[in-house]
C-alpha cells in the first residue's frame, strides 16, 4: 500500500464511542508532556534569573501559563499532523490516529488553552510577556507546523525559535522588559534545537520519509546531516559562553557550559565518525545518534541548572 493511501486512510480514523473523551491520559498526551517539561524548565529559569524580587504567586501563574501554552501548541500540532502521525511508527498510537479522541475536539482543546494561557498571563503579569507567549504559540502551531515542517529541510532550524521563547517569556513576566541575558538564553535553545532533532531524525529517517516530511536526512542525506550536527554544536559552544564573556554569569556557569559544550561536540564527532556506508547511513544502528540525542536532553537541562546555580551562588555571596 502506498504512503499516500495510508495518509488518506489515516485522515478518517474510526473512533470507539466507549472511549472518546473518557481517558484523561489521552487528553494529557495531546499536550506533549515530555516537551512541556523542558519548555517549562527553561521558562522558569528565565524568570528565576531575572533581576529583582518576584511575587511567588505571580511566578507560579507565569509558569502555569507557559505550561498551558506549550501544551496548547502541542495539541494544535497533533490536530494538524494527524495524517502523517498515522503513518509514522513512533506517532501512530497518539490519541487522534489511534482513534481515541476526535480531531475537532482536539482543535477546540488547543485553541481554548491558547486563549486561556495568554489571557491569564496578561492579567497576572504584563502585555509584553503575554505578547511573546501568544507569538510563540502562533510560531509553533502555524509557522512551523502548518508551513515549515512540510515545506523545507530547514524546518527545524527556523522552527526551533518556537521552543526558544520561554526564557524570554519568564524574564518578561518578572520584569516587564527584556535584556541581553534572556536573548542569549533564547539563542542557546535556538542553536541547540537542530543538532537535537537531527540526531533523532538520523535514526527515524525512514519514518519521516514515509510520511513525506522533508527532514534534512531525507532531503540531503545522512552524511550531510552528520556534518550539520557537528557545525551547530561547534557554534553553540561559544554562544553558550557569551554570558561569561559579557560578565553576566560567574565561574560555576562557565565551567558547566564549557564541560557540557565539549561533551556535546564530542557526541557530534562520534556521530560524524560512526561506521557508515558511502551515503552516510549508519551500519551499527545509529548508536552514536541515539547517544547524541539523549545527551542533548541532559545538556540543556544541566546547562540551565548551572545558570540557576550560578545565580543563586552570586545572590548568596552578595
Amino acid at each position: 500500500m502506498s504512503g499516500a493511501s495510508l495518509v488518506d486512510r489515516a485522515a478518517r480514523p474510526r473512533y470507539r464511542a466507549d472511549r472518546v473523551g473518557t481517558r484523561a491520559h489521552d487528553w494529557v498526551q495531546l499536550l506533549k508532556p515530555r516537551v512541556i517539561s523542558l519548555v517549562v524548565f527553561t521558562g522558569a529559569a528565565g524568570l528565576a534569573v531575572a533581576p529583582g524580587p518576584v511575587n511567588p504567586v505571580l511566578a507560579a501563574i507565569s509558569i502555569l501559563c507557559i505550561c498551558l501554552a506549550s501544551g496548547a501548541a502541542g495539541a494544535i500540532n497533533m490536530w494538524y499532523d494527524r495524517d502523517i502521525d498515522a503513518v509514522m511508527q513512533r506517532t501512530a498510537t497518539r490519541p487522534i490516529p489511534g482513534g481515541r479522541i476526535p480531531a475537532d475536539e482536539t482543535l477546540v482543546y488547543g485553541v481554548g488553552l491558547s486563549v486561556l494561557s495568554v489571557a491569564l498571563m496578561w492579567l497576572a503579569t504584563n502585555a509584553l510577556a503575554a505578547g511573546i507567549l501568544a507569538f510563540s504559540i502562533f510560531f509553533y502551531a502555524v509557522i512551523y507546523t502548518m508551513w515549515l515542517k512540510r515545506s523545507t529541510p530547514q524546518n527545524i532550524v527556523i522552527g526551533g525559535a518556537a521552543g526558544a521563547f520561554p526564557p524570554m517569556i519568564g524574564w518578561a513576566a518578572a520584569t516587564g522588559s527584556l535584556s541581553v541575558l534572556p536573548v542569549v538564553m533564547f539563542l542557546i535553545v535556538f542553536l541547540w534545537t537542530p543538532p537535537h532533532f537531527w540526531s533523532l531524525s538520523l535514526y527515524a529517517c525512514k519514518d519521516y520519509g514515509r510520511a513525506g516530511i522533508p527532514m534534512l536526512p531525507v532531503v540531503r542525506g545522512a552524511r550531510h546531516t552528520r556534518w550539520q550536527i557537528l557545525l551547530y554544536t561547534l557554534i553553540l559552544l561559544p554562544v553558550s559562553l557569551t554570558p561569561s564573556f559579557m560578565g553576566l554569569c560567574g565561574p560555576l556557569y562557565t565551567v558547566t557550559a564549557t564541560l557540557l559544550g565539549l561533551g556535546f561536540v564530542a557526541c557530534a564527532v562520534r556521530v560524524l565518525l560512526e561506521k557508515q556506508d558511502d551515503a552516510g547511513v549508519s551500519l551499527v544502528g545509529d548508536r552514536a545518534a541515539r547517544v547524541s540525542f539523549r545527551f542533548s536532553l541532559a545538556y540543556l537541562f544541566l546547562l540551565f541548572c548551572g545558570l540557576l546555580g550560578d545565580h543563586a551562588l552570586t545572590w548568596w555571596l552578595s
